[in-house]
């Protein structure tokens, strides 16, 4: 593990491998850890660079404060991008993170090679989606019960409530001890999230991504975010998608190969 002071604050980081660089974002309740699975494949090829955002593992945050932002996490990647100062690179988001890459390539193309967005999360306006309703969404009362679950001590029945909502009922009761304590290390950061002002995307922006974009996605993912992929996938300009059979949102862990062989092609293209 290795650290860059960006913006007043200690990034960690795995960095492996020689080649042109992958920076990767992982998503909600991850770390650098999120992408250990396709460390290996990845980086015969590529140096790839894996990040915890702010508050993440392994530092043991609390959830109190107010610089749990989407703006803040946007500009955090940013200046770790600077600050490896390796010319442009390939961005990889997954989840939150798919939505955090996506606002880098918004407001810093030039920093970008070509970005890759594993099941983007967050919400789409009416000029994406005309039936999106205003106010918090389905997805944003669920997270808010499970912040109160774990403000609250309950770190097992609020993980359970995020994860059987992108997994399914059960999802939780069935998940390994191992990425389990993963995501416990993380809890608390999602107390921050449920204020993060994360906004929804619209058409206007999808069509304003410049840079190369693959999105990916599990086949078998359930809930809304297949809709955000499609529906980002059909107005970012010569955006490709592929889809990974036999998996879910987690689809780097569940068909690590199928992953890699897609993303590297991707990459090499």
């Amino acid at each position: 593990m290795q650290t860059l002071s960006v913006n007043g604050y200690n990034m960690a980081y795995l960095d492996v491998g020689h080649g042109p660089p992958l920076v990767c974002v992982h998503g909600t309740l991850g770390d650098f850890r999120t992408f250990s699975a396709v460390l290996g494949p990845l980086s015969k090829t590529r140096r790839v660079i894996s990040l915890s955002l702010r508050h993440f593992f392994p530092e043991h945050w609390d959830g109190v404060g107010d610089n749990y932002r989407m703006a803040q996490h946007v500009s955090d990647v940013i200046g770790f991008i600077e600050q490896l100062d390796t010319g442009p690179v390939d961005l990889m988001g997954h989840s939150r993170g798919g939505h955090i890459s996506f606002r880098v390539a918004e407001r810093r193309p030039e920093l970008l090679r070509k970005l890759v967005l594993a099941e983007p999360g967050g919400e789409l306006d009416q000029s994406l989606d005309p039936a999106a309703a205003p106010g918090p969404s389905q997805r944003a009362n669920r997270i808010a019960v499970s912040a109160g679950k774990i403000a609250a001590g309950d770190i097992g029945g609020g993980l359970m409530v995020f994860f059987d909502m992108i997994e399914g009922e059960g999802a939780w009761a069935r998940l390994p001890a191992a990425p389990k304590q993963q995501l416990r290390d993380n809890a608390t950061t999602l107390i921050g999230q449920v204020g993060e002002d994360r906004q929804p995307f619209t058409r206007r922006e999808a069509e304003s991504i410049r840079t190369p974009t693959l999105f990916i996605g599990g086949a078998d993912t359930r809930g809304a975010l297949p809709a955000v992929l499609r529906a980002l996938a059909a107005h970012v300009p010569g955006a490709r998608t592929a889809m990974i059979s036999g998996a879910g949102h987690w689809m780097f862990e569940q068909a690590p190969q199928a992953f890699c062989e897609t993303v590297l092609e991707f990459l090499a293209g």
